[in-house]
């Protein structure tokens, strides 16, 4: 008889994944440690830092250039973790994933190679009034150079946004849209599939700032249908100083390297280079390859849980979070938009974020305080900054309830 049965995997619990990260075992100011600041970076857990230790430990050599078995081991583990990266956001092929220093990296590459090949004066390229200043600075300084105009996508009051003013600005003088996935200061989830399905009825190509999203949500660049999708290795749980540029393989055939040097070359002569097919195209100079090792070995722990019970808790989460800093009198959320992950931006009455930070910081509590790269935010809310709690899977409802007790006790302090 046919077996039909299903392995379905086991449901996701928090007890059970806490202890794969040593961090959260420590205590700040004599308690124990509350971690809300994953929106700056991640906790990594033990299989990233025993990945890492045993390149450094057991195999440590350059990649692509030897052929003695410490390099092809070497080799093999780096282009390893580049396929579990493939896998991960359902990259059409391999050659499609640039590693990069970050996501910052990744929005420099593109603004200087798309760019510097298809901005010209006049034109027009389109990013939103909530943009980390990494998806700011590098189209400014774009648009400068060219000659060209940068478009700004308004929000309303709830974070969430103007979806009439972005089909308003569309017409063909626009070259690209580059725009966050996720709100790191308002957790916003923008429609970006509405906004590639608009830009593209155009043939308007589209880069998405994922570093926010590629931790909570599931990301799936073909059926985005995005043209670049940038991330970095820290907030997915694996190392600093490693990120990734998805491109689609049309586009990175078709722009120009960003850097020389070696391994994005095929031969050198002095009165010519051919450059290597993409993605060591991007990828000059000795990369990261420690770094890389282990973000292939954040992503094939995360693929090795429950990543829809995963996802569900940390909704859930954010809705307890959220129900109760509601109970909080002086609070006010800076975004309230309706599909929202991640972050949680607050003002405590006219208290500075810092003084909140700091008092919650002496109960063992980390958030983030400050304008959280968000600039033009803050001004179009008129205030310094915020405090932000960014909660992920390894936190606990708790957890929250010591948050909300940390700020509690902060008012009562901070009103005497």
């Amino acid at each position: 008889m046919f077996n039909d049965t299903i392995t379905l995997p086991k449901p996701f619990n928090v007890a059970d994944v806490r202890g794969d990260f040593p961090v959260l075992q420590t205590y700040v100011n004599g308690a124990p440690l509350v971690y809300f600041d994953n929106g700056a970076t991640t906790q990594k857990p033990w299989a990233v830092l025993r990945a890492m230790e045993d390149y450094y430990t057991g195999y440590n050599s350059n990649v692509h250039r030897g052929v003695h078995t410490l390099s092809q081991q070497a080799t093999a583990a780096y282009e390893a973790a580049r396929e579990t990266i493939a896998k991960y956001i359902n990259a059409a092929s391999v050659h499609e994933v640039v590693y990069t220093k970050g996501t910052t990296d990744s929005v420099n590459l593109v603004a200087s190679t798309y760019g510097k090949k298809y901005v010209k004066e006049g034109d027009v390229v389109i990013i939103s009034a909530m943009e980390h200043h990494s998806n700011i600075v590098p189209w400014q300084m774009l648009c400068e150079d060219k000659g060209a105009t940068l478009k700004v996508i308004p929000f309303d009051e709830n974070g969430e946004l103007r979806m009439d003013a972005f089909k308003e600005m569309l017409d063909e003088r626009v070259k690209l849209v580059s725009l966050t996935h996720v709100s790191n200061t308002m957790g916003t989830i923008n429609p970006v599939k509405e906004i590639i399905a608009l830009a593209h009825a155009l043939n308007i190509p589209v880069m998405l700032d994922g570093a926010q999203a590629i931790a909570h949500l599931a990301v799936d660049v073909q059926d985005l249908d995005v043209d670049f999708y940038a991330f970095s290795s820290h907030k997915i749980y694996g190392p600093t100083g490693i990120g990734v540029l998805y491109g689609k393989e049309k586009w990175l055939n078709d722009i120009p390297p960003y850097q020389g040097g070696g391994d994005m070359i095929k031969t050198v002569t002095f009165a010519k280079t051919i450059y290597n097919d993409p993605p060591l195209k991007f990828e000059a100079g000795t990369p990261a390859i420690a770094e890389s090792v282990g973000l292939g070995a954040a992503l094939q722990y995360l693929m090795e849980l429950d990543l829809a019970g995963m996802r569900a808790y940390e909704h859930h989460l954010n809705q307890v979070a959220l129900e109760k800093l509601r109970t909080i009198d002086e609070l006010r959320f800076i975004g309230n938009a309706k599909e929202r992950n991640g972050a949680i931006s607050f003002m405590i009455g006219n208290h500075h974020p810092t003084d909140v930070g700091e008092l919650l910081d002496q109960q063992g509590i980390a958030v983030r305080t400050g304008h959280h790269c968000t600039q033009p935010l803050m001004d179009i809310f008129c205030i310094p900054g915020t405090v932000r709690a960014s909660l992920t899977f390894y936190n606990t409802e708790e957890e929250v309830d010591k948050l909300v007790a940390g700020i509690k006790k902060a008012v009562i302090m901070l009103n005497k």
